[in-house]
C-alpha cells in the first residue's frame, strides 16, 4: 500500500520568532519512503536539522516577522495491515530492561506515575502480567474518558484526565501511558499519521497520538483513543510524553492561521 502524506501550516509572527519544528517521518520508517521527506518554508530559509535525544529529528527556523508557511508532501509504502497482536507478549523484567527503555518508567510532565500508582494497582493488580494488562488498561481508559475537540486543554495531564473523565486523543494516551508505568511496564507516547483507512472518514485530517510498550523486548503500539487496530499508522515521533514531541515549538509569539494535514492512500502508480 502507498499513502501520502503532507501538512500545509501557517502562522502570523508579530515579531520575528525561532520555532522548534518536529515534522518529519521519524527514522524507524525511512526505508519505506518513495520520496524526499522535505520540509519546505515560505519565506524560503535555511533549516538546520537535528536529532534529539530520542531519536526524533527536530527542524531550527528562525523566522521573520510577518507570514509564515511550513509544507510538505511525499510519499510512503506501507505494509496495510493493522497494527500487531500479540496476545502472548510478556512484560520484561525490570532487571532485564534495556537502560534506554527505563525513563519510560519514570514521572513525566503529563504523566504523574506516583500520584496514579495506587488507582492502577487497584483496576488492574489482579489482571494477567504481559499484553492482557496493557489491552485492559486500553480498554478501561477508553470506555470511561469522554473524547470532544472541545474538551482539548494544554495543560490536562493524566491525574487531570482521570478525574475529569473527558479529553482528546493525548490526554487519552496520557492516561494509558501513566497506568502502564505505574504497573512497571515501560510506555512511550507517539504522534504521527493516521488516516482512516479501513475505516469510515471521521472528519478533517489531523495528526494523532498513540503510545507504545515494551514487552517481549520490543515496542508494541497501543492506541486508548481507539482501542482497535489500524491500518497505515506512520510514526513522526516519541518521547516520555505530549511535551516531548511538540509538532512545533515557538519560543515566542506565533498565531497558527492554517492547518491541514494529508494522509490517504495513494494508487501504486504514484510513485512514477
Amino acid at each position: 500500500m502507498l499513502i501520502r502524506l503532507g501538512y500545509d501550516i501557517r502562522f502570523s509572527l508579530p515579531a520575528p520568532v525561532s520555532i522548534v519544528a518536529m515534522l518529519h517521518v521519524h527514522p524507524s520508517r525511512h526505508a519505506d519512503l518513495l520520496q524526499p521527506d522535505t520540509l519546505h518554508i515560505e519565506p524560503t530559509a535555511s533549516v538546520p536539522e537535528y536529532q534529539d535525544s530520542f531519536g526524533n529529528i527536530c527542524s531550527r527556523i528562525f523566522a521573520p516577522q510577518g507570514d509564515l508557511r511550513l509544507y510538505s508532501e511525499t510519499l510512503i509504502r506501507d505494509s496495510g495491515d493493522p497494527d500487531p497482536i500479540n496476545p502472548d507478549a510478556r512484560e520484561v523484567p525490570i532487571e532485564e530492561l534495556p537502560n534506554e527503555a527505563l525513563i519510560y518508567m519514570l514521572n513525566s510532565r503529563y504523566c504523574e506515575v506516583d500520584q496514579l500508582s495506587g488507582i492502577a494497582l487497584d483496576l488492574f493488580g489482579h489482571i494477567p502480567h504481559g499484553w492482557a494488562r496493557v489491552y485492559a488498561v486500553c480498554s478501561w481508559v477508553n470506555a470511561r474518558i469522554r473524547f470532544g475537540y472541545n474538551f482539548a486543554r494544554p495543560t490536562r495531564s493524566a491525574l487531570d484526565t482521570f478525574t475529569e473523565r473527558v479529553g482528546v486523543c493525548r490526554d487519552f494516551q496520557h492516561l494509558a501511558v501513566t497506568f502502564c508505568r505505574a504497573l512497571n511496564i515501560p510506555a512511550r507516547y507517539a504522534t504521527g499519521y493516521l488516516g482512516d483507512i479501513g475505516f469510515p472518514a471521521s472528519g478533517p485530517m489531523d495528526f494523532s497520538a498513540w503510545f507504545e510498550v515494551y514487552l517481549d523486548h520490543r515496542w508494541w503500539t497501543f492506541d486508548a483513543r481507539h482501542n482497535i487496530p489500524r491500518i497505515g499508522r506512520v510514526l513522526m515521533a516519541v518521547g516520555r510524553d505530549a511535551s516531548d514531541v511538540a509538532l512545533t515549538t515557538s519560543f515566542g509569539f506565533a498565531e497558527l492561521t492554517q492547518f491541514t494535514v494529508i494522509t490517504e492512500e495513494a494508487s501504486e502508480d504514484a510513485d512514477q
